[in-house]
C-alpha cells in the first residue's frame, strides 16, 4: 500500500501467498459453521502468547503503521491507559497483509487478542465479533456523527449491526512529480482521467518514465481499480446491494485502464507488492500514482529531493465529471466473541476516540478522524495549510481539507458488506483490468468478473448478511 522504502511492508508469512492470506480474511465468516478453511491456521494463534484476556490484561493486535512513529507512540499511549486503569496492555504489531489470516487463526481458535485492527472494513467477520453500536453511539455523543463512509465501513444495514468501530480514515489523492508534468503543460498534475492518459503518455514517450497505477494482488490496486470505475459512473452494487458490475460505465473504465497500460505503463504493475509504487514514486522512476500522503512522509527522509517534487491532486474527473476515490485506509478495531474482558475493551476503544488530536499528529497527520467534530477535525484545517512536518511549501497538503467531500468507501454506493470484502479480497477488480490490459476484450472481462462477482453476493445472502435479490 505506502509505506515507502519499509521492507516491513512486503513481508509476508514463510510459506503463504498473500493471495492465500487475503482469501482467508474474505471466507472467515464461515468458521463459525464449522468450514474446514481455517483450521490449518489455527497454529500461528498459539505461538503469539495472547489467551483471549483476562480481566487484568487487554491485548492488542494491529498492523505495523505506514508512519512508523505512530506505533511507538501509540504503544506508550495504550500502556499508559493500562497503568492508570488497572490493566495490563500489550501491543503487538504485524504487517498488514498477515492480519486476515491471524485474524483467522485465532477466531478459530477462540483465544488470542482482545482488540484486532484491521485497515480494511472487516465486514466479513461479522458472524465472529461482537456488535459495538454502544461505542459508536456514545462516540457519536461526544464526538459528533460519523461521516457517512466511515459508517458504511463499519455498519452492516441489513443486520443493523456495527461488526467494527471505525475510529479514522485516510484520504487517497494522486501523488504527482511537478516537474514531469510542467514538462507536458499541466503544472498543477492531472485533474481528470482523460489528462492523465494524455500527459502520462507524452511523459512516457518523451523521459521513459511512467504512470504508476497497479493491476495486481495488493491493496492498491484494489483501491484504483475502484476509485476509476465510479469515476466512469459503474460500481460492483447498487445502494440496495443488487450487483450492477456489468455495465457501459464498467466497460468505459476497463477499456481506458487497459489504453493506458498500452500507451503509458510497464508490465511491472501485473506483479507489484503494496509497496512497488511507493518505492517507485520515491526513486523517481514514476510519474504519477495513486496512494496516501505515507510515500510523501517516506521521502521527505530518504529522498528530500523528490519529496519537495511532489505534490498531490484531489480525485480525478471520469468522462461525467464525476471524481471519487476510495478511502485509502479506514481503520477499525473489532473485538471476537471469544474475549473475556469486553467492558475494558471498549472503554479502551473510547478513550481512544478522545484523543483523536493525538492520533492525528503521531501519524504526520495520515489519519483523519472518523467523527465530525472530534478535536482532531478542528485542528486538521490549520494543520493542512500549514504543515508542521517540514512540507514546502507550507501549504501542500490543503487539499486534503475537502478530501470528505471527494472520497468514500468500499461498496459504494452500498455499504461495505461482506460480499464486496470477499470480492476486495480476492482481487476480482484488478484482475479483470489485467485481463484486459492483456488482451482480453473489456467486454469479456467484465463479464468474467461480474459472473464471479454474483456467485460471492449469491454466497452472503444465504447467510442473511447482504441485501439486495440480484
Amino acid at each position: 500500500m505506502h509505506k515507502g522504502g519499509n521492507p516491513e511492508r512486503s513481508a509476508e508469512p514463510s510459506g503463504i501467498s498473500r493471495r492465500g492470506l487475503l482469501t482467508a480474511g474474505g471466507t472467515l465468516a464461515l468458521a463459525g459453521a464449522g468450514s474446514g478453511t481455517l483450521a490449518a491456521c489455527a497454529g500461528p494463534a498459539a505461538s503469539t502468547g495472547a489467551t483471549g484476556g483476562s480481566t487484568s490484561t487487554l491485548r492488542i493486535l494491529q498492523w505495523s503503521h505506514f508512519i512508523p512513529a505512530y506505533d511507538t507512540w501509540f504503544d506508550t499511549f495504550a500502556k499508559q491507559w493500562g497503568q492508570n486503569n488497572g490493566v495490563t496492555v500489550t501491543v503487538d504489531h504485524i504487517d498488514n497483509a498477515q492480519l486476515p489470516a491471524r485474524t483467522a487463526a485465532e477466531i478459530n481458535a477462540k483465544a488470542g487478542h482482545d482488540l484486532i485492527e484491521w485497515i480494511v472494513p472487516p465486514s466479513s467477520l461479522e458472524p465472529s465479533v461482537i456488535d459495538l453500536s454502544d461505542v459508536v453511539q456514545e462516540s457519536i455523543g461526544k464526538h459528533g456523527a460519523q461521516f457517512d463512509f466511515c459508517k458504511l465501513s463499519s455498519y452492516n444495514p441489513t443486520t443493523k449491526k456495527y461488526y467494527s468501530f471505525c475510529h479514522t480514515w485516510t484520504p487517497d489523492p494522486g501523488d504527482y512529480r511537478k516537474s514531469q508534468w510542467e514538462a507536458v503543460g499541466l503544472p498543477n498534475g492531472p485533474s481528470s482521467y482523460d489528462e492523465l492518459l494524455k500527459g502520462g503518455t507524452e511523459i512516457k514517450a518523451k523521459s521513459k518514465i511512467p504512470v504508476g497505477i497497479g493491476m495486481s494482488q495488493e491493496v492498491d490496486s484494489n483501491m484504483a481499480a475502484r476509485a476509476l470505475i465510479w469515476s466512469f459512473g459503474g460500481s460492483i452494487q447498487d445502494a440496495d446491494q443488487n450487483v450492477v458490475l456489468n455495465s457501459p460505465q464498467v466497460i468505459d473504465a476497463v477499456t481506458w485502464m487497459a489504453t493506458l497500460y498500452k500507451t503509458s505503463m510497464t508490465p511491472e504493475i501485473f506483479s507489484w507488492t503494496a509497496a512497488s509504487n511507493n518505492q517507485g514514486l520515491i526513486a523517481g522512476k514514476l510519474s504519477y500514482i495513486l496512494n496516501s500522503i505515507s510515500a510523501y512522509r517516506s521521502a521527505q527522509g530518504s529522498n528530500p529531493t523528490v519529496a519537495s517534487d511532489v505534490f498531490f491532486v484531489p480525485a480525478l474527473k471520469g468522462p461525467g465529471g464525476k471524481a471519487l476515490a476510495c478511502e485509502h485506509v479506514v481503520r477499525s478495531y473489532i473485538i471476537p466473541t471469544y474475549v473475556k474482558n469486553v467492558d475494558k475493551a471498549k472503554q479502551f476503544l473510547l478513550y481512544l476516540a478522545d484523543n483523536s488530536n493525538a492520533v492525528a499528529q503521531n501519524s504526520k497527520l495520515y489519519d483523519f478522524p472518523a467523527f465530525k467534530d472530534s478535536q482532531a477535525w478542528q485542528s486538521l484545517p490549520g494543520w493542512l495549510d500549514n504543515d508542521p512536518y517540514g512540507s514546502q511549501p507550507a501549504n501542500k497538503l490543503s487539499l486534503l481539507k475537502t478530501a470528505m467531500d471527494w472520497s468514500t468507501n468500499v461498496g459504494y454506493p452500498g455499504p461495505a458488506n461482506a460480499a464486496e470484502s470477499e470480492v476486495f479480497n480476492t482481487f476480482v477488480l484488478p484482475n479483470m483490468m489485467a485481463d484486459a490490459a492483456r488482451g482480453m476484450t473489456p467486454q469479456a472481462a467484465v463479464a468474467k468478473a461480474d459472473a464471479q462477482v454474483k456467485a460471492i453476493f449469491t454466497k452472503w445472502r444465504k447467510q442473511g448478511l447482504v441485501g439486495g435479490t440480484s
